[in-house]
């Protein structure tokens, strides 16, 4: 996942059937060119060719460091931990998907050993938390929501209605008034959007 070399707008990059077409590029009579000077970038996402995209040298650059606040999405969860993508590093937006997984152990700064992801997170919810372990192009990078301005800020209830925090551990629907548990965080005005 790491830039491969630079390229100029119109540069032939790779033939249609070695490569899905990403951001920054173009297919043109069964090649694909890049639309704009900057970084190769080659990734597999799970699919059977790798995707092909040109990013500008700021967004190559931009990656979860640890120690950076991060958004994520929640997509899936199990018993020991949650398995999310990472959607901003601080406010802004990363062009790539890159995967986290918040571990049951990293959730919470107290009571580690009663801590239940499923009474924490739900697939779809949004998360703020920190980097603690960086991944590379096989792992994922570990995060953790174990303070207090960390953890869920939005979450829909099953009637599809955002939820409102009502406490640290508990979410309610404006609809049905039906509560959920979830690691709720305090959120900092400076990550709020207007």
């Amino acid at each position: 996942m790491s830039p491969l070399r630079l390229c100029v707008p119109g540069e032939k990059l790779c033939s249609v059937g070695d490569c899905n077409q990403g951001t920054g590029v173009y297919q043109r009579h069964g090649y694909i060119y890049s639309s704009l000077a900057g970084y190769v970038m080659r990734k597999n996402e799970g699919e059977e060719l790798p995707v092909i995209s040109v990013v500008r040298e700021t967004e190559a650059l931009l990656l979860p460091d640890v120690g950076a606040i991060v958004t994520c999405k929640v997509t899936g969860i199990n018993s020991r931990f949650a398995k999310v993508h990472i959607l901003y590093v601080g406010s802004t937006p990363l062009k790539d998907r890159f995967r986290g997984t918040i571990r049951k152990e990293d959730v919470r700064e107290s009571e580690k050993d009663k801590v239940d992801i499923y009474k924490s997170f739900r697939p779809g919810d949004i998360v703020l938390a920190k980097v603690i372990s960086l991944g590379d192009v096989q792992s994922t990078y570990l995060l953790t929501t174990a303070e207090n301005e960390l953890g869920v800020v939005v979450a829909h209830s099953e009637a599809g209605a955002q939820m409102i925090p009502i406490s640290w551990r508990e979410m309610q629907c404006p609809q049905t008034n039906a509560k959920e548990f979830r690691k709720v965080a305090r959120v900092q005005p400076e990550y709020l959007e207007a």
